[in-house]
């Protein structure tokens, strides 16, 4: 996870008691600074509030023995805050939507930014659906970044109307896919990293997968058995930290 995970801004879901118990998301640091670096942000009223993040394995450690389960992370590094490089869209369906039209979506999606010859990584959410990934060079400002993301997200709201939509509402999601590209924001907006456990039943991973096993992995399927197991395998992220597209 740290290669995804360092010097990038975190949201940190925590649970005291366990995920039985109440959890909560911690965005800000405390009084214990043991492994994370703190980072002043300005936020849309000219404020600063600070934030954290961590840059080595004893930061990772460190929230663990703090109870963290989930790692959530901002789309831009520490230092090029204001110029993110991580994409990730999450394919939100409807309750009791079959599987194979969750896939269907992704799918669809993979073939819009093929269109636009972007590369493209995906991974289990641990949850619903499924998170595709664009690693971009720092180039773009936030609301560019946040724009495109949206674009996206309407041109298939636009050529399938029946099957997705880009609003978050509840209520405009029934028999479809809500894609979910507001987790492309700067500030609260975070994605779950990869490779970060789910305080969920079963305590499910958020692992890259590769294209090929789109159809036969499932979204909350992975497990720490599982996941350890594939970590001896190849990487299928492979090549993501040296793809040079970027927006302009």
């Amino acid at each position: 996870m740290l290669p995804y995970l360092a010097n990038r801004v975190i949201s940190a879901v925590r649970c005291p008691g366990g995920i039985e118990r109440p959890c909560f998301y911690k965005k800000h640091p405390g009084n214990d600074t043991r492994g994370i670096v703190i980072q002043p942000v300005e936020n849309s009223d000219g404020e600063t509030e600070d934030y954290y993040y961590i840059t080595d394995v004893g930061g990772v450690l460190s929230e663990v023995q703090m109870n963290t389960i989930e790692f959530h992370t901002w789309g831009s590094r520490a230092e090029s805050l204001e110029k993110p490089d991580m994409m990730t869209f999450d394919l939100d369906p409807d309750e009791g939507m079959d599987i194979g039209q969750i896939r269907d979506g992704v799918l669809d999606l993979k073939s819009i930014l093929d269109e636009l010859s972007i590369a493209t990584f995906l991974k289990t959410s641990g949850g619903k659906g499924y998170h595709v990934v664009i690693p971009f060079r720092p180039a773009a400002n936030w609301d560019r970044f946040h724009a495109f993301a949206q674009n996206i997200a309407k041109t298939m709201e636009a050529k399938w109307p029946s099957r997705y939509t880009s609003n978050v509402r509840k209520n405009q999601r029934k028999n479809r896919i809500f894609i979910d590209w507001m987790r492309n924001g700067r500030g609260g907006a975070t994605s779950v990293a990869p490779y970060s456990v789910r305080a969920r039943e079963n305590m499910p991973i958020s692992m890259p997968i590769t294209w090929k096993e789109l159809h036969t992995v499932k979204p909350a399927e992975i497990r720490m058995e599982d996941a350890i197991a594939r970590l001896r395998r190849r990487d299928p992220w492979s090549g993501f930290f040296d793809v040079k597209q970027r927006l302009k």
